[in-house]
Order: C-alpha cells, then structure tokens, then sequence
C-alpha cells in the first residue's frame, strides 16, 4: 500500500466518523433552546459523577472558533479555514516529510474539512460531546475537533521526537 493510500484511507475513516456523528447528532438529538441546565444537559446521559466527572451526548450549534470565539465573524472564520486547509493539502501533496507529520497533518486537514462542511451545509458547526469534570463544564465538542487536536499533539511529538522517530 503507498503512503497516499494510507494517508487517503485515513483522511477518508476521520471524515467519515466525523459526518456520521453529526449526523446522528442532528437527526436524533433536539438543540437545547437555553443553557444545559442539569445532567444530561438536554442530551443523552451517558455516565454521570464517575469519580467526579460526567459525559452526555448533546446538541450544540457553534458559529465561531474554539469555544464559540469569534462567532460574530462566521464568514471571516470559514475563508480563513478554507485557506489554512487548502495550504496543508497542498504541503501534504508536495513534500515527503516523515510519515508522522504527514499523519498529524492529515488528520487536521480531515477535521478542518468536517467543521467547514457543516458552516457551508448546517451554517453552524454541530457539536455533540459534553463533559464536566470535577465541577468545571468543558466546552462541547465534536469528532472532527477530537482530530484537529490529535494532529496538533502529533505534530508536537515530530517536533521533540522526530529524529528519532522511524521515517
């Protein structure tokens, strides 16, 4: 199998998660019309105080960037992504760096295109995840935001450990 194979299979498995998950998210979840109030925080329970933190599947629309940053300037935010997004296809495709960055890059580029699909389709990204750990309420997130951090924290290993990783 060549390395665009398995890059291409796993850009395809991020995606794929990703849009499946929203999709369930929006076909059997309702957006809670106020703040999530009390667990499951008008979702679905999943386990709650397991030594102090709590998990629910919920539906939440975010306009903006991480934690709803900037959700006034949706339009800004989605020509920025296209263009970032459209930078790393193009490095990806160009340059034969050590195959962990061009995991961690793949990655990204398959959760960036997951919460861009959804600004262009849904007009909001769709969140789904709601954790509370020990008393504090972390922001809801989804698959392809999983992804995206992955990359980040896999770029970060090429970066320290690269060397000395196999290529």
């Amino acid at each position: 199998m060549t390395r665009r194979s398995i890059l291409f299979l796993l850009f395809g498995g991020v995606l794929a998660m990703d849009v499946l998950t929203k999709w369930a998210t929006k076909t059997y979840l309702v957006m809670p019309r106020s703040s999530f109030g009390s667990y499951p925080y008008g979702g679905i329970g999943i386990f709650q105080d397991f030594f102090g933190v709590s998990l629910s599947l919920t539906y939440v629309g975010n306009t903006g960037a991480a934690w709803g940053m900037f959700s006034q300037y949706s339009f800004l935010l989605l020509v920025g992504r296209l263009f970032l997004v459209s930078i790393l296809i193009w490095y990806v495709l160009r340059f034969k760096g050590p195959m962990l960055r061009s995991v961690a890059l793949t990655i990204i580029i398959a959760g960036a295109i997951g919460n861009i699909f959804d600004m262009l389709y849904y007009k909001h990204v769709i969140d789904m995840v709601k954790f509370v750990l020990w008393g504090y309420h972390y922001p809801v997130f989804n698959v392809a935001d999983v992804a995206v951090c992955t990359g980040i924290g896999l770029l970060l290993l090429d970066s320290f450990y690269g060397r000395k990783l196999p290529a």
